[in-house]
């Protein structure tokens, strides 16, 4: 493999103990409450926290490795693309399928072109100005790059929080299931945020977070 080995970071890696602990801490509690059945808004709060933190687990790589070679940094993207696209498909599926919601098809459509178009919004915004953007020292197309994947990321992390806080008023088992593949699914998204901020110069902590 081409991948050049990164100077070892104490911060990254304390960092990456660190999230692990917090998330198995925090799992072990919502599992307890959940199996005695005890519902309340801070346990839902916790397991939706739990699905955002693990979108940190797809910096870990990169703990070890920083400088990647372009054609596995090509491949990093098309492992994470295609997660999410197929994860994608699935929640559109299931949309299609939904019981006793009237109008399914078409409200599953409607949001599937409103998302769609407010990303190529969001673009040509921020098209117009590629040249005098920045963040940190990261300028231009670069930047925009960082923006556009991190806004569109956590904006739909609010549609997750409402989808574990659904799924819990339904049943705590179905609430623990929801929580589980969302934060499953929740890591190669934080990949595909890393592939995109950490070899333009940022580091694991922010490319996780």
């Amino acid at each position: 493999m081409n991948y050049k080995e990164a100077k070892f970071s104490f911060s990254d890696l304390a960092y990456s103990i660190f999230l692990i602990v917090v998330v198995i801490m925090a799992a072990y509690w919502v599992g307890i409450k959940a199996a005695e059945g005890n519902i309340t808004i801070l346990l839902v709060f916790v397991a939706a926290s739990i699905t955002a933190l693990t979108t940190g687990f797809g910096a870990f790589p990169f703990i070890f490795f920083k400088d990647i070679n372009k054609s596995w940094l090509g491949y990093g993207n098309a492992l994470a693309a295609g997660l999410m696209l197929g994860a994608s498909i699935g929640l559109i599926y299931e949309g299609f399928l939904l019981s006793d919601v009237p109008n399914t098809e078409f409200r599953t459509t409607i949001g599937l072109i409103t998302g769609v178009i407010l990303v190529i919004i969001a673009h040509k915004l921020l098209q117009n100005r590629k040249e005098d953007f920045s963040i940190g020292n990261i300028h231009g197309a670069n930047a925009i790059k960082m923006l556009m994947i991190v806004g569109i990321m956590t904006v739909h992390s609010f549609a997750e929080g409402i989808g574990v806080g659904v799924s819990y008023g339904e049943s705590s088992t179905f609430g623990v299931f929801i929580s589980v593949a969302i934060a499953i699914h929740n890591i190669p998204e934080g990949l595909a945020i890393s592939l995109i901020l950490i070899p333009r110069g940022s580091n694991c902590v922010r490319g996780g977070g």
